[in-house]
């Protein structure tokens, strides 16, 4: 996988084991304790209210506090869903899980940007004298205000600059530190204004569930940038070679330095920190293009698509690397499979690599098919070792190219269903599993174009990701 900000769509069963050799335990809980355990905090708030709050107020006034409670702790919680916790992530993939945070976080915007105009108008800020209970009030200080207001402003910034961070003028590093420091303070004002002017959340029990939230994202962000880089200073790996291999395409070479503390199942990808501390900020996800056989090397294809990536020729030879991961589950290993199909767009070559080398290296006996698209010859990765598997493995490989050289005599345009439809028709190729990777349009055409032609979509494991500025 490129320098990507990774979103991958799984949708295969887990099923028994097909004879591969047995990668890393997966970790993690199961999908629905996950739901479950999610809904129970998110509304914990609300039941906490419930049991132990004043007379009721206006429904207008319950519904605008609802919606400040339901969006607070959704906020909190992205803290956890964003930090690569394989506790999270690890059945059902880091890919949904960040799918997850983005959804939740426009959410809990929607819920806390709404919130304030829904009290009943004409309610006073602070109770009067005929008011005991604080039924007519806000219960609003001016502390309580600024932060309100801060953080209301904050978060609508975060959010909006999040899903435009492409268009930033300046790095992706920049925006992720910025990104976590900001949402913590987002969650630290919040809190203030919470415990200050919230009638439920004067409660001690709720005050304490907000105070316990805040203190699990503070550790958030310090497993993060710092305990987690330093757990990685005891497993490094040395950068072997850096080779261009293809146009505007890569492989870099690592080797353990402490051979036998890493492992990871083919089709896996890491966020790989090169030639620099594990405690900078600049990372990359990279899929890793070698089998699991072949450690304590390690490679990766990459292509050219952004600042860092257009600098690989730069690394020294010799230099640390860390490896964050591994995670996701484009993996072949615990799935039912009669024969494989792997269409690959460009760069999408790297986990397919790892698939077959690995197949090859346990002596897969299965059919394979390998659908490979790219614009022009010289873009092809690994051509003679990919024949060479051909006659290892029971493998058959189609190259589509865009753009044709004089006496092509392969297949010519598009990853399109008229071209798949020729070689992946069904029932001949019923009872296998279609891996896809490449840019999202193609996965997109390709996806449409395997359900019409009869594929279940169970049966499809597609990787998406889209290139971010290096």
């Amino acid at each position: 996988m490129a320098e990507a900000r990774l979103v991958r769509f799984e949708a295969e069963r887990e099923a028994p084991a097909t004879g591969t050799t047995p990668g890393p335990r997966r970790r993690g809980l199961p999908g629905a304790l996950l739901v479950v355990l999610y809904l129970a905090l998110v509304l914990a708030p609300l039941a906490i209210a419930a049991l132990r709050g004043g007379p009721p107020r206006p429904w207008r006034d319950e519904l605008a506090t609802g919606l400040a409670l339901l969006g607070f702790v959704v906020l909190f919680l992205e803290f956890l869903l964003s930090g690569r916790f394989r506790t999270i992530s690890g059945r059902i993939g880091i890919d949904t899980t960040m799918r997850a945070h983005q959804l939740l976080a426009r959410t809990a915007l929607l819920f806390l940007l709404v919130h304030p105009f829904l009290y009943t108008s004409g309610l006073q800020p602070f109770p009067m004298p005929s008011d005991a209970t604080g039924r007519t009030s806000l219960g609003l200080t001016g502390p309580s205000i600024l932060t309100g207001v801060a953080a209301w402003i904050l978060l609508a910034l975060l959010v909006v600059l999040a899903i435009g961070r492409d268009q930033l003028p300046f790095r992706y590093e920049a925006w992720r530190a910025s990104h976590g420091l900001g949402a913590l303070s987002v969650a630290g004002l919040g809190t203030h204004h919470a415990l200050e002017a919230g009638r439920y959340s004067a409660d001690p029990w709720l005050a304490g569930f907000w105070l316990v939230l805040l203190a699990l994202a503070a550790f958030t962000l310090v497993h993060v940038y710092l305990l987690r880089p330093f757990g990685l200073l005891a497993r490094p790996w040395r950068i072997d070679s850096v080779e261009r291999i293809a146009d505007r395409t890569w492989s870099v070479r690592l080797v353990e330095e402490h051979p036998g503390r890493f492992r990871f199942r083919a089709g896996q990808f890491v966020w790989a920190t090169l030639d620099r501390s594990p405690f900078s900020l600049i990372e990359h996800p990279f899929s890793i293009a070698s089998a699991p056989a072949d450690l304590p090397r390690l490679e990766f294809v990459i292509k050219e698509a952004g600042d860092f990536t257009s600098r690989l020729d730069r690394l020294r030879i010799g230099g640390r690397g860390y490896l964050e991961g591994p995670h996701g589950n484009f993996t072949l290993e615990g799935r039912q499979a009669e024969g494989v199909v792997l269409i690959a767009g460009g760069v999408g070559i790297a986990p397919m690599l790892s698939l077959l080398r690995q197949a090859a290296a346990e002596g897969d006996r299965r059919p394979w098919l390998l659908l490979y698209g790219n614009r022009h010859v010289g873009q092809i990765v690994h051509g003679d070792e990919l024949e060479a598997l051909a006659s290892r493995l029971d493998l058959r490989i189609v190259h589509v190219l865009g753009e044709p050289p004089e006496g092509w005599k392969g297949e010519v345009g598009r990853l399109d269903r008229e071209l798949l439809a020729r070689h992946v028709a069904l029932p001949a190729m019923a009872g296998r599993l279609f891996f896809v990777c490449g840019p999202p349009a193609m996965i997109d055409t390709v996806e449409r174009a395997l359900v019409g032609l009869g594929v279940p979509l169970r049966h499809i494991v597609a990787e998406r990701f889209r290139y971010d500025r290096g």
